[in-house]
């Protein structure tokens, strides 16, 4: 543990790189610490958080700037959190106010990247699994059969499966006229578990041919069940930190429209409680050391079903993002409420 004059040093000297993005000398650590040290103390104390890893000296000057370490420590300890105002808030609360679940996830991206200048990003929680009205099978060649499923919501389906035989058209209209009289309403896992069952106890080409193209469906399902909102990654090309990185930034343009990296650590961000903040390369996720993420999950009647969160860089204001990404997770956890 650094002792109380170490964590002084080491939280003014981050403070004002997040400030102004300079090095910071011994002189300018000595008049904004507050701290009485000599010159020489002050330089053996920087001596040590270098040593420790926690500061790094850029070749270019005789300052020191904080490293991924040093960002971590003072986000766990050493960081004063400015709350936001009740005026910022209701004025939040006020947007965020659509009986739209939807349009209430997209003014959620939106505000994070407007009132950060970073990108904002929402995960889109999971569609609660829908009943089935109908499915019919209709024969496209030998062994290819086209499914079209019709959920009691009115969505309807299309799913091309490949049958291990071949099927008459007459066999395609018993297998539909089956599953409708025997299955209708319930929904793709109550459906799933039945049919597991039975083939247990009936090895029938029927139930094969149904199983077969509820796992089309429900693969489909998986691949799309979740997806994300992004707003503002454009405000990135402005950071300075980020764009000087050319190769890097076009690494987390390609996460962004691929989506699979920040989904994973979405999804990870969700099994923990309250604000979660990834510095640089340590999440495993993103491309970039000068990136961060803040996040936190939003939640619908006491049950979590999503995640929102800010990307930016590294040199950013915590003690603002982190409130704002806070506060903005539990107004969209009260809107979507709301609408249930």
């Amino acid at each position: 543990m650094l002792d109380k004059r170490a964590q002084i040093l080491l939280k003014t000297l981050i403070e004002h790189y997040i400030s102004d993005g300079q090095p910071v000398g011994s002189r300018t650590l000595s008049l904004a610490s507050g701290l009485d040290l000599s010159p020489a103390s002050i330089r053996n104390i920087m001596s040590e958080l270098e040593e420790h890893g926690f500061i790094a000296s850029p070749h270019t000057s005789a300052g020191r700037v904080p490293t991924q370490r040093g960002y971590r420590l003072f986000v766990d300890t050493l960081l004063t959190i400015q709350p936001l105002q009740n005026q910022e808030i209701r004025k939040l609360e006020h947007v965020l106010s659509s009986p739209d679940p939807q349009e209430l996830i997209n003014t959620a991206a939106d505000l994070l990247s407007s009132l950060t200048q970073f990108a904002g990003l929402v995960i889109i929680p999971k569609r609660q699994s829908t009943a089935f009205r109908h499915m019919e099978f209709l024969p496209l060649s030998d062994k290819r059969i086209l499914v079209i499923i019709v959920t009691t919501d009115g969505t309807v389906q299309n799913r091309i499966i490949l049958a291990d035989k071949p099927y008459s058209a007459a066999d395609l209209t018993q297998a539909s006229n089956f599953f409708n009289q025997h299955y209708a309403g319930n929904t793709l896992d109550e459906v799933k578990q039945k049919l597991h069952n039975e083939l247990k106890q009936m090895q029938s080409d029927m139930t094969r041919l149904m199983a077969a193209a509820l796992e089309a469906s429900s693969k489909t399902a998986a691949n799309s069940k979740d997806s994300v909102v992004i707003a503002g990654e454009r405000n990135l090309l402005n950071v300075h930190d980020l764009s000087t990185n050319v190769s890097s930034l076009r690494k987390l343009f390609e996460i962004f429209e691929q989506r699979t990296s920040l989904m994973q650590l979405l999804d990870q961000s969700q099994k923990a409680s309250g604000v979660q903040i990834f510095i640089g390369g340590e999440s495993g996720y993103l491309p970039l050391d000068e990136c961060s993420m803040v996040t936190a999950p939003y939640e619908t009647n006491g049950e979590t079903i999503g995640t929102l969160g800010v990307i930016g860089p590294t040199r950013m204001a915590y003690e603002r993002v982190i409130p704002i990404v806070d506060i903005t997770a539990k107004l969209l956890s009260n809107a979507l409420s709301n609408t249930h």
